[in-house]
């Protein structure tokens, strides 16, 4: 018998600056809908920076959920990207801030390299100059698909979750499901 993978879902992102936080809102998604596997493990990281190295000790694949920008899509597109891929269009917080590639490749330095990919949401707005909270409208709109998004990346690595039975959130629910139908099928075709 095989020993059970340890996955570490980050949600990355700071609330207070609308469409900068949608990874940190879509990991609440997942935690509020979703049961996973023993030995998966769903963090709201924040803005942590070089501070995540540590929660990679031990993990065999890290997913990543973070905002996007300037990769030419519309706002609320969500991608899937290599942690490279996704250094180019990731949002900086600010100029002491470092990359998540960045973060992976000090990680390796000290010999932690869980293998890692990254579900990322092209931002519309992030009011740089003043606090808000709230995500723009096409960004909201995007929730479903980067559950979606996230739970299909968990399910090619074999990681099983279950749904919660909530009946008040059953049409989020079946736009996750219809999205994450929709990617199955497209994986297939493939």
């Amino acid at each position: 018998m095989s020993t059970p993978e340890h996955v570490l879902v980050l949600g990355i992102g700071n609330p207070l600056m609308l469409d900068e936080g949608i990874g940190v809102r879509v990991l609440e998604e997942l935690i509020a809908h979703y049961t996973f596997a023993e030995g998966t493990e769903l963090v709201d990281a924040g803005t942590m920076g070089l501070g995540m190295i540590s929660m990679f000790r031990g993990i065999d694949f890290l997913l990543v959920i973070d905002a996007i920008d300037g990769t030419d899509h519309p706002a609320g597109t969500v991608v899937r990207v290599s942690p490279a891929e996704f250094a180019p269009n990731q949002v900086l917080h600010g100029l002491h801030d470092v990359r998540f590639v960045d973060v992976l490749n000090s990680a390796m330095l000290i010999g932690i390299e869980p293998e890692a990919e990254c579900v990322g949401i092209q931002v519309l707005d992030m009011s740089p100059v003043e606090l808000t909270i709230g995500l723009s409208e096409p960004v909201a709109a995007a929730i479903p698909r980067a559950v979606a998004a996230a739970l299909t990346l968990l399910d090619e690595r074999g990681i099983p979750f279950t749904e919660i039975d909530n009946a008040d959130a059953e049409p989020f629910l079946a736009e996750v499901r219809a999205a994450y139908d929709e990617m199955r099928d497209k994986r297939r075709d493939h």
